[in-house]
């Protein structure tokens, strides 16, 4: 490492607060200091490059310093760059709520906007318990999750995720859901499906239906991929089923979609695979093709109706200082234009077909089970043979990953990749041979 990269290292130690870091570890593992990106690649102080393999925690969508978003927020920059949404509109939060919507075929709109997933969570949350309340429905204020969930780290989203790590903490401050086990493909047991999989967990929800619809508000999800608990995988059946039940139970549907949205599993919203809309729908990470911060809530009419009243306390009244801000919604309108010009679901169809040749040799490695595909995502995990080497692992393999040119941040003892929509045939290449030597050195460090 160079000085000049070193000081910046050293500074930002003393100066900034690293999210999901215990800070005295950060002192023994290496921070990368970036000063520009370009495609899939970042570039530190001293001009190396790393492959953005997990796109800056699954935000950027179309690489960095793309020229198409680039321009957009430019352009927007020297009209309007910011205005509070209250009592005021502008073009682009109107373009952008009118195109989510017609994504949807009309079925979710009344975009509600904030600046993070965490936030969209809350905002659902809130809008759930709210809608059955106007609706004379006051003993409606719980909620459900899936086992190992995770839906942000504000205090209400830390209520309906299921990680030990983020949310022990702060128990005392939560109010719990009631969790419903996981469809995880990977429970399989010999000789069953992921749908079989998924049926079970179904019956679970519904049991907890039965006693409860009462005081259930919403149960959450994330379609297809439960991110943060290790990429785990499920069938699209189990989105159908669910929501069946809430149809049946009067339950809420919240589909939480900040990550395996815009185009992560292969269309552009994980819930088209099970052919199912959720009541109420949360976007984020790349919607604003990772250049912004950028949230949104997309709502089935129904439930704006119920808060569209002369009744001031009727309304929605939640507040964020940049809900809408015209910046972020140009990068997000750039965004989409990329994906109608590009014709990108298709060519991600074909890169997550490249992708799965180079990867899937991987599978035959002893030490690697359910190497896994959904859309572009890629997974597998690790058998460590070491006591307690889950957490040691990951941060071996990032650092190994670094010395390989790849930025890959494992979960545990899963290795995922995320990549951007833009990765090239050899970029693939590349990525699928490194994490193969990165993983073989990791390994015998635990021999």
């Amino acid at each position: 490492m160079s000085k000049t990269s070193q000081t910046w290292v050293n500074r930002s130690l003393d100066a900034v607060w690293h999210p999901c870091t215990q800070m005295k570890q950060q002192h023994d593992m290496p921070l990368v200091a970036l000063t520009r990106g370009e495609g899939a690649w970042l570039y530190d102080a001293d001009g190396k490059r790393y492959l953005d393999a997990i796109s800056s925690w699954w935000v950027n969508l179309f690489g960095h310093a793309n020229p198409t978003i680039n321009a957009a927020i430019k352009d927007q920059l020297d009209t309007l760059e910011h205005a509070m949404l209250a009592g005021c509109t502008h073009q682009p939060v109107v373009e952008l709520s009118e195109r989510l919507s017609a994504l949807t075929g009309g079925v979710l709109g009344h975009a509600f906007y904030a600046s993070d997933g965490a936030s969209a969570v809350e905002i659902a949350l809130k809008m759930s318990s709210h809608y059955w309340r106007n609706q004379g429905h006051v003993g409606k204020t719980e909620y459900a999750c899936v086992a190992n969930s995770y839906h942000g780290e504000t205090i209400g989203a830390l209520g309906v995720t299921d990680v030990k790590l983020f949310r022990d903490a702060y128990d005392p401050l939560l109010r719990r859901a009631h969790v419903v086990a996981s469809p995880d493909a990977r429970n399989a047991q010999p000789g069953e499906s992921a749908a079989a999989v998924a049926q079970r967990a179904l019956e679970g929800v519904k049991a907890l239906f039965e006693t409860h619809a009462a005081q259930l508000a919403a149960i959450i999800v994330e379609p297809l991929v439960q991110c943060a608990a290790g990429m785990a995988m499920h069938d699209a059946s189990y989105l159908t089923g669910l929501r069946a039940l809430c149809d049946t139970y009067q339950v809420h549907l919240i589909a939480d979609e900040i990550a395996v949205g815009a185009g992560r599993t292969g269309t552009y919203f994980a819930s088209e695979q099970a052919g199912v809309w959720a009541d109420l729908m949360c976007l984020s990470k790349g919607l604003s093709g990772g250049y912004l911060p950028l949230s949104a809530v997309l709502v089935r009419d129904e439930i704006y109706q119920a808060f569209y009243h002369d009744d001031v306390t009727r309304g929605f009244l939640h507040s964020h200082s940049y809900t809408g801000n015209p910046l972020a919604c140009r990068a997000a309108l750039a965004t989409l234009d990329l994906f109608e010009r590009d014709n990108v679901l298709e060519n991600n169809r074909l890169r997550g077909q490249t992708m799965a040749k180079h990867l899937g040799p991987l599978a035959e490695h002893p030490n690697v089970r359910h190497l896994r595909q959904c859309g572009t995502i890629f997974a597998f995990d690790v058998v460590v043979g070491a006591p307690g080497a889950a957490s040691l692992f990951a941060r071996r393999f990032f650092e190994t990953g670094l010395r390989h040119e790849l930025l890959i941040r494992p979960i545990g003892h899963t290795v995922y990749f995320m990549p951007p929509y833009i990765l090239t045939d050899a970029e693939i290449e590349l990525l699928a041979w490194r994490t193969r030597s990165s993983l073989e050195y990791v390994l015998n460090m635990f021999d």
